[in-house]
């Protein structure tokens, strides 16, 4: 692994992290080239900034929980190669219920060069400290659809309040909210803005 990256859990005390595409749980319906251990990297620079917001997102009353950060080249072209694949059914109800599997990236959800691959993008949720339960968000991670969209209609008030918790939190701390995804920030001062790694997750 590069000298400028780390395991996040390593660098931020205290944060939860569920890396999907290491699991059966994500969009393809199994793991995803490239995730060979069930951990979330990321540059140095994002760790430091995530830190931040774990203090932050603290004071509120809540933790954080980590889906995705650095992403290998390898997995993007995967889900490229998966995209092709006859539809079987398995996820798309959960994932991506009113478009095809094209349209993923042709409506922003999934990018041929992603900037997780650049290393200070990242997938992450709040929980309540109190409970260890997540905040209700109105959509799950990957859920490829317009409901997803910061300021969509159709989720609660609570949701909705949460959302902008997260984004909140997240904008004071140095991050850009991506508006297709309210799970989905980069960093906007990240280290390696034009270069994409393909180093696997180990």
């Amino acid at each position: 692994m590069n000298d400028e990256f780390a395991f996040v859990d390593e660098l931020v005390p205290g944060i939860r992290w569920d890396a999907k595409y290491a699991t059966w749980d994500n969009f393809t319906g199994k793991p995803v080239d490239g995730y060979q251990a069930n951990r979330i990297v990321g540059t140095r620079a994002l760790c430091a900034a995530l830190d931040g917001v774990r203090e932050k997102a603290e004071s509120l009353g809540f933790g954080l929980l980590l889906w995705d950060g650095y992403r290998p080249q390898r997995a993007v072209d995967r889900f490229v190669d998966w995209s092709r694949q006859p539809e079987d059914w398995r996820t798309k109800l959960r994932h991506y219920p009113h478009i095809d599997k094209a349209e993923m990236f042709e409506q922003g959800y999934v990018a041929r060069k992603s900037g997780h691959t650049r290393g200070s993008t990242v997938d992450l949720t709040l929980f309540h400290l109190a409970t260890g339960e997540l905040a209700e968000m109105g959509g799950g991670h990957d859920l490829m659809d317009s409901i997803s969209h910061h300021g969509a209609p159709g989720i609660t008030q609570v949701e909705a309040e949460n959302r902008e918790h997260l984004r909140s939190i997240m904008e004071t701390c140095g991050f850009r909210a991506y508006e297709c995804e309210w799970w989905h920030y980069t960093l906007a001062d990240e280290p390696y803005p034009a270069t994409y790694f393909d180093f696997p997750i180990t």
